[in-house]
């Protein structure tokens, strides 16, 4: 089923943007980050990554794009890349409110939980979403379509992980022509826990993050940020182990900070 879903998804998103896309709809990006944060969590390891991806936003309201990073395979054995596709549609309700409802797929390219000994499974995930803004800022809710990036019986959970959400809320704020502020709470609600609890006797993954991001637009095509994320729920991830050594663990959430330039054209 999440494999369906996932390709179905692709096969919707990427003829669109291949063809027939007026240049003025179609914007790009791509960035160097010292390391790659996700809902408070380092999906690089806590090392570097390269990051770009393409969007297009009709008039009409529908947007889609895709965006791809590098990862580490410590935490998607046999994978080095996310890719990510979504789709979107939005309308304004009035000079201040907005609403907005879309699809979602991180798709993990050759990644799976076989290279670490463990039964196959993919770790490719898709999500329904939808938002609502108000100035600037914006409530979104995320809930998962298939098991949550792996999360099943086979590492050790008490069932699937299909329906689990991410709520979250994030504002930005111009501090200036060339300085702006974003930030960000947010909270993991998964539906099922390790059916064994881990050392310190921790079951549920579920956790909260909170993050600030300072953004400064060096030229018209490019920007330095730098910012502090920090994810609750410790006694579950502070001692992650790595899918390739379990004797290789890393705290993947707690209080990180990175830094990110990103060019825009």
């Amino acid at each position: 089923m999440r494999s369906l879903v996932i390709v179905t998804l692709a096969a919707l998103l990427v003829p669109d943007l291949a063809s027939g896309m007026p240049a003025s709809n179609v914007s790009g990006n791509a960035a160097l980050a010292s390391d790659y944060l996700f809902r408070g969590l380092t999906q690089s390891w806590g090392r570097p990554a390269i990051q770009g991806g393409a969007d297009y936003a009709d008039p009409a309201g529908f947007a889609a794009g895709f965006w791809a990073s590098s990862v580490s395979e410590r935490s998607y054995p046999g994978g080095a890349m996310e890719l990510d596709l979504y789709a979107s549609y939005g309308q304004a309700i009035n000079r201040d409110w907005s609403w907005r409802a879309g699809i979602y797929a991180y798709v993990y390219p050759g990644a799976n939980l076989d290279h670490a000994g463990l039964p196959s499974r993919s770790l490719n995930t898709a999500e329904a979403n939808v938002a609502l803004s108000w100035k600037q800022f914006t409530l979104k809710y995320n809930r998962a379509l298939t098991d949550y990036f792996g999360v099943d019986t086979e590492q050790g959970y008490r069932s699937d992980s299909r329906g689990t959400g991410y709520l979250q809320l994030d504002a930005t704020f111009a501090l200036g022509d060339a300085w702006s502020l974003a930030l960000h709470a947010g909270h993991t609600h998964y539906t099922t826990r390790l059916a064994t609890p881990l050392a310190d006797g921790a079951r549920d993954p579920g956790y909260s993050d909170v993050g600030v991001t300072l953004k400064y637009q060096v030229a018209t095509h490019w920007s330095l940020s730098a910012g502090l994320s920090y994810a609750t729920n410790a006694d579950f991830y502070r001692r992650t182990a790595s899918f390739l050594d379990a004797s290789d663990t890393r705290n993947v959430g707690g209080l990180r900070g990175f830094v990110m330039l990103q060019g825009s054209f």
